[in-house]
Parts: C-alpha cells; sequence; structure tokens
C-alpha cells in the first residue's frame, strides 16, 4: 500500500513538473507582459499641424472648436493664431493632458491617446509652426 502511494504521489509529481515545464509561467514571457501595441510606434518627428494634427483636431476638436461649430466657448482651433495662442500659453496641453488646471477637452469623448498628446507637444515645442 505504501509503494502504490508512493507510485501515484510521484506520478502526480512528475505531471506537474511537465506540464509546468510545458506551459511556461505567463510573467517569463515578455510579448504577454508587454504587449506590443500592433508593432508601430508613435512617431512625433516632423510633425505639421497641416497633415499630423489637423487629422486629431478633425477627429476630436472641430466639432465644437471650428468655426462651422457654434459651440466651445467661442474658441476656433481651425484658425492658426487661435490654437497658436492657446498653445503658447499652455492651456491647450493642458486641456488635453486633462490635469485639472483648466476644463478636459475633448469634453465629448474619451481623452486623446498619448501618441496624439505627444504629437501636440512635439508640434508645441518646435515653436508651433505654422506647417
Amino acid at each position: 500500500m505504501k509503494n502504490k502511494s508512493l507510485a501515484y504521489f510521484s506520478l502526480l509529481l512528475l505531471i506537474v513538473v511537465f506540464i509546468n515545464t510545458n506551459s511556461g509561467c505567463y510573467y517569463d514571457k515578455e510579448s504577454l507582459v508587454y504587449p506590443s501595441t500592433g508593432g508601430s510606434s508613435c512617431d512625433t518627428t516632423n510633425i505639421t499641424l497641416s497633415g499630423d494634427l489637423n487629422t486629431i483636431l478633425t477627429a476630436s476638436c472641430f466639432s465644437c472648436h471650428s468655426g462651422t461649430a457654434n459651440l466651445g466657448g467661442g474658441i476656433q482651433l481651425d484658425q492658426y493664431a487661435v490654437i497658436k495662442a492657446y498653445a503658447d500659453n499652455g492651456q491647450l496641453l493642458s486641456a488635453i493632458t486633462q490635469d485639472g488646471s483648466v476644463p478636459p477637452m475633448p469634453q465629448s469623448g474619451g481623452k486623446l491617446s498619448d501618441c496624439n498628446i505627444n504629437k501636440f507637444r512635439a508640434w508645441i515645442n518646435s515653436g508651433t509652426p505654422n506647417n
């Protein structure tokens, strides 16, 4: 009886060891712990207002903040002078990072992605060119 119990225990131990060595630990698999975001990174070099940022503004801001919209407190971000002024005084970045010092934007949707925020930051850091 003792030998039979020892045999079952040994078999069970062998199965557990076999399963663990073949499946691996979740935390040992880098691709599971740090999943990629589709293989693409956020390129913040050569950001342009007319190309890169206008796409983001169209999708997230112009429904309230454009000449055709009568919302957004009269802030028309489709005008270069206006967006430059808000970028230069820090309110644009403060609104999209939602740091609490100005009303968070966009109000009707979720916060912009970190990549899109970094594109605005890069454009501001490059001197807010009218490009």
